[in-house]
């Protein structure tokens, strides 16, 4: 049980309140309590206060300062840290079970230890996230965070223990920990209407509520016919009235289209705007809602709405759905049944050459180009805002990436870290790339940093510091290589242009890196004291 201590009501005088109601609901519905397993807990911002003393069934109720719901922990102070350090706790535990199977050289495939860290590490830590993630901003829950995330990324990039955790997460294309958490909760509060910075004056298109679909006694049967080409849609072409729906996104804005055809010509089109914001599969339902609507207002009896997006027509069909265009269609086409009149859905294969489909495709297109009237459907739908709150996510990672005083040599390669991931994409993780892009493995300036090796001099000259970016862009030692491979790409090799060809010549680059890489780690292992 939870207490606010600042209501005005008082401490003892609300809690014994609300533990009368409760046993008092409990002998109505015949329930039996356990008052010596029964806790209760007082949150309240003032700094004295009297702690109440309650009673249930003449045993006195303990006081706690902690509380577990539902797998969620609690404090009084609401701090959350008791929470934190258990899935902390529990994931460590995840990452010393895998550490067996996951090692530098050998073991477990990164890919493999990705999904599992995302399936299996990340939900576990982000369990109850829209509750918890304002602690996510303290940095002692950050730091724990941290360093769980960092361990596991280490594993999937196959890099030192030493490695940074910006580094880490920039190899192994994973977002902060504590990002994914602010990422969860701010979802959560848009799906229910909470205000959102992101969102300015839109407005989030919700799911339709269960009260205002059909008892399962009263849905009609819906289904849709596939046609696949032009023979089988003459077949079907009986029908009066024949209403060819389409919904374009072209050049970033988003049109929808409606072509009105009897058996031989077109009667009528009807072009509907959409913002940019919106999808393409909203504007195909919005498409066919409009056919509906204009079913119940035409005086002939018999129709047929062709679409060629199955995606949205097997929406309609599905009472699951509460997709709030698609629930309208229902009601729609439930309303024309009562009024007597036949609406058969259709879905035909796009671009094959039928000319009343392509010709709603041209008019959905210019629909989405040139038109100028006020949006007909302006709800924005889920996948706008997870774009826009992944947006603002990896603006604040590429802050702290360009600050933070770690990654230095990961930098050099990858100086952005929101384009690092295109990048990271081409490459096969190993240890020996790592090595590379992290400065920390078998180089002489790197060992003498740990008392592995007496200098960090390069074999080349004792003045010369024995480091990644020497070995690739100066050693004399290595000049063969280095020439060779500028030739080939007829690019000089210099520090400002390293990123440049990492991104244009990934492959042929990295196996230049590797080559001369080899060379100074084993003579390193050769030469170490």
């Amino acid at each position: 049980m939870v207490i606010d201590g600042d209501s005005a009501l008082g401490i003892e005088g609300r809690a014994n309140a609300a533990l009368e109601y409760v046993l008092d609901w409990g002998k109505k519905n015949k329930l039996q309590f356990a008052p010596h397993k029964t806790n209760a807990m007082v949150i309240t911002n003032r700094l004295k206060f009297d702690t109440p003393r309650m009673n249930m069934d003449g045993k006195q109720i303990g006081m706690t300062e902690e509380m577990k719901i539902l797998g969620l922990t609690i404090d009084h102070k609401l701090t959350f840290n008791s929470h934190v350090t258990d899935v902390c706790k529990k994931s460590l535990g995840m990452y010393k079970q895998l550490a067996r199977a996951a090692k530098t050289e050998w073991g477990l495939h990164p890919e493999v230890i990705k999904t599992i860290y995302t399936a299996v590490v990340e939900p576990v830590m982000m369990y109850a996230a829209s509750v918890w993630a304002p602690a996510t901003k303290k940095r002692g829950v950050r730091k724990k965070l941290d360093a769980v995330q960092r361990v596991f990324c280490q594993k999937i990039c196959k890099a030192h223990r030493t490695v940074s955790l910006n580094s880490a997460l920039t190899l192994a294309g994973i977002l902060p920990l504590d990002l994914r958490i602010q990422e969860a909760a701010a979802l959560y509060e848009a799906k229910r209407g909470v205000p959102q910075p992101i969102l300015a004056d839109r407005e989030v298109e919700k799911r339709a509520a269960y009260t205002k679909t059909p008892h399962p006694a009263e849905q009609i049967e819906l289904y849709f016919t596939r046609l696949e080409n032009c023979e089988q849609v003459e077949e079907k072409s009986e029908h009066p009235v024949q209403i060819y729906t389409d919904g374009s996104k072209i050049e970033g804005k988003v049109g929808a289209s409606l072509s009105f055809w009897d058996r031989n010509a077109e009667i009528k089109s009807i072009k509907l705007s959409l913002p940019a914001y919106c999808t393409v599969y909203q504007a195909e339902l919005l498409a066919i809602n409009r056919a509906t609507k204009e079913v119940l207002k035409n005086p002939a009896t018999d129709f047929g709405i062709y679409s060629d997006s199955r995606s949205s027509l097997e929406c309609i069909i599905n009472y699951n759905s509460l997709h709030p265009l698609a629930v309208e269609i229902r009601e729609n086409i439930k309303m024309a049944q009562k009024l007597n009149k036949t609406v058969a859905l259709y879905w035909v294969k796009a671009h094959t050459g039928l000319e009343r489909n392509e010709r709603a495709d041209r008019i959905a297109k210019e629909a989405a180009l040139g038109s100028k009237r006020k949006a007909e459907y302006d709800f924005c739908p889920l996948s706008f805002i997870k774009k826009q709150i992944r947006s603002r996510t990896l603006d604040t990672w590429e802050e702290r990436y360009q600050q933070g005083e770690t990654a230095k040599v990961t930098k050099i390669f990858l100086p952005h870290v929101v384009s690092a991931y295109k990048v990271i994409r081409k490459i096969e993780t190993s240890s020996l790339t790592t090595q590379i892009m992290t400065g920390h493995g078998g180089f002489s300036e790197y060992l003498n940093r740990f008392k592995c090796k007496e200098s960090p001099a390069c074999i080349c000259e004792p003045s010369k510091t024995e480091t990644v970016t020497h070995l690739i862009l100066e050693c004399p030692v290595n000049g063969p290589e280095r020439y060779d491979f500028e030739n080939n790409i007829d690019l000089e090799l210099k520090l400002e242009n390293i990123p440049l060809i990492l991104s244009e010549h990934t492959k042929i680059f990295l196996e230049y890196c590797k080559k001369v890489a080899k060379k100074a780690i084993k003579r390193n292992e050769n030469n170490i004291s």
